[in-house]
């Protein structure tokens, strides 16, 4: 596996990983039913924890089919379901407090996490929703916590339409709720400028792929 250097967050220099409030966070209506909710900066010392799982989370280069060849997957992966440990405390922590959070209106847990590593501006994932299982016909929410250099998580109706753009790293936090993953699609293209490596944490509540 290539290391690649993340570039640490001159405004990020705690030691250990810690969480803010979740006050600050902002809504946005996409429509369609589908809304974000975006806190930058939700995690501080996220240089730390990224340090931590580059090294720590068993990552697995997997290939898939596409069209009638197989391909490598442009990005590390790694899940955990509702009974396995999380590789750091502040992911649990994390979950917990998302799930209190969002009770009233998710009406149940984030219990799995699945882990991406971006290890440089060649990796990415394509445009899709998380629809396998419940998402693909009802509301649900997917929270993510991104570390490491910041990229561009961009969104867009599902029939086509006009792009959302987030730039996420560095402790960032957004929410996808609503019909968000019905309705709209979501991605993290490639990119030509020199981007540093970025994990992203997905919290999802039971049977949300």
């Amino acid at each position: 596996m290539t290391a690649h250097h993340l570039q640490g967050s001159l405004f990020d220099q705690a030691d250990a990983p810690r969480l803010g409030p979740l006050d600050g966070l902002r809504r946005t209506t996409l429509g369609a039913g589908a809304w974000i909710d975006v806190l930058p900066g939700w995690l501080t010392g996220s240089d730390t924890l990224f340090e931590h799982l580059a090294v720590e989370v068993p990552w697995q280069a997997e290939r898939r089919t596409m069209y009638d060849s197989v391909v490598d997957v442009p990005r590390l992966l790694a899940f955990y379901g509702a009974d396995d440990d999380l590789p750091h405390p502040v992911l649990e922590e994390a979950r917990r407090t998302l799930s209190a959070h969002y009770a009233d209106e998710l009406g149940e847990p984030f219990v799995t996490a699945g882990l991406c590593h971006y290890r440089d501006g060649r990796d990415s994932v394509a445009w899709h929703g998380d629809r396998i299982g419940r998402g693909a016909r009802l509301d649900t929410m997917v929270a993510i916590l991104s570390v490491g250099s910041p990229r561009d998580l961009l969104l867009r109706p599902a029939g086509g339409g006009e792009t959302v753009r987030r730039p996420l790293g560095h402790g960032d936090l957004i929410v996808m709720g609503g019909s968000c993953q019905r309705t709209w699609e979501h991605c993290v293209p490639k990119s030509t400028r020199a981007a540093g490596p970025r994990i992203s944490v997905q919290f999802r509540p039971r049977g949300v792929r």
